[in-house]
């Protein structure tokens, strides 16, 4: 039997959902504990997703709460010279950012709906603060004297609600469109009501958006190269780190790529989890290739125990274990393995440069035996 869909209107707060995070940072009914149930009303999955996609931007704000006053971190608008009318997007900074001498740690997240600070929203909300978002990255980057930026690359556009096709202009080539493309979308459109309908007794009318491009970010690519040569590369600090979660890696590849001198001068080490990044599609030369095999490690989703090697599909940097299999865990299980490698990474480089102009450069090249 059909039903009728309830209206798309959900609360805008972590009250209204009657939930709130425990003192593990896990999510759980305000009256009951129970954690959050997605299933909410039975038989009516598109609701309960919009519900869902609903209480997601209540967390991503309230992850943005916690970046701002319990990590102490602060705001930076991009672009740097935005105008007050265009859409902007923003990345995180500790004070000491762009001041620290020795080292700072740059986080880079996955593509999708996640935005600074997180690593899965689906792991905040069913499992716990810690392990979905990067706060004990960041509370402990801070603990051993990293300074810390935090990058935020999903945040490409400004949604804004679409003009209805009547209150458009008619467009000068709107005639020109060929018969048989206006036939196929209206078809298409026609379909997607039909499902509906054929689900719903009164689906609800969603309000259709539309993007406005962040200018120099509207991209994971663009945001990395943007936020490298704007805040990253004019850091005092003679170190730097980087975190990269799947995507991210990709954007860190791309990012060597268009800058690969600085990168190598600059970047002692890189930790990426379950990256995605492919040296060969990208393009990589051999010498970047040659230089993420000596400083980069990516524990990947396996079986294996944590920090096991793993086969490498490429021959570019080293694969061991995150310890789970499961794709959005990989950064969490990987934490004290990953600010071990950053410590032996910094401990060679130092070595290196007080030894001898003549003595042979040694290897970061992670082993077995190293972690």
């Amino acid at each position: 039997m059909k039903k009728d869909e309830p209206p798309l209107n959900f609360p805008e707060t972590l009250d209204g959902f009657e939930l709130a995070f425990n003192e593990h940072g896990q999510l759980r009914h305000i009256h009951t504990g129970e954690p959050f149930v997605f299933n909410y009303k039975e038989d009516l999955h598109r609701w309960n997703q919009k519900r869902y996609e609903a209480l997601g931007e209540i967390i991503t704000k309230y992850v943005y709460e916690l970046l701002e006053n319990d990590c102490n971190l602060k705001k930076e608008i991009l672009p740097v010279d935005s105008t007050v009318d265009e859409p902007k997007s923003f990345i995180y900074m500790s004070e000491d950012a762009l001041t620290n001498p020795e080292k700072i740690m740059v986080l880079i997240q996955g593509s999708g709906v996640v935005r600074a600070g997180q690593w899965a929203r689906r792991l905040i909300i069913n499992e716990d603060l810690n392990s979905g978002t990067q706060i004990p990255f960041i509370n402990r980057a801070k603990e051993e004297g990293y300074g810390v930026i935090v990058l935020n690359p999903n945040e490409n556009s400004l949604e804004v609600e679409k003009v209805p096709d009547s209150a458009k202009k008619p467009s000068p080539d709107a005639s020109d469109e060929p018969a048989e493309k206006r036939e196929r979308k209206e078809e298409r459109e026609n379909k997607k009501k039909k499902d509906f309908y054929e689900k719903y007794r009164n689906p609800q009318k969603e309000r259709e958006m539309e993007h406005i491009p962040i200018r120099e970010n509207s991209t994971p690519e663009e945001h990395t190269l943007y936020v490298w040569d704007h805040f990253i590369s004019k850091s005092l600090a003679k170190n730097i780190f980087i975190v990269a979660h799947s995507y991210g890696g990709l954007s860190f590849v791309n990012l060597m790529i268009q800058r690969e001198a600085e990168v190598k001068n600059h970047v002692r080490a890189v930790a990426m989890t379950d990256s995605v990044h492919n040296v060969w599609h990208q393009e990589a030369n051999k010498s970047i290739r040659d230089w993420l095999r000596e400083h980069c490690c990516n524990w990947v989703s396996s079986p294996e125990p944590l920090d096991t090697l793993v086969d490498p599909m490429l021959n570019d940097c080293p694969r061991v274990s995150a310890g789970t299999e499961k794709h959005e865990l990989t950064s969490w299980k990987s934490f004290h393995s990953i600010f071990k490698f950053f410590r032996d990474a910094l401990k060679n480089h130092e070595d290196e440069s007080s030894s001898s102009p003549v003595t042979t450069r040694s290897s970061h090249r992670i082993k077995n035996e190293d972690l």
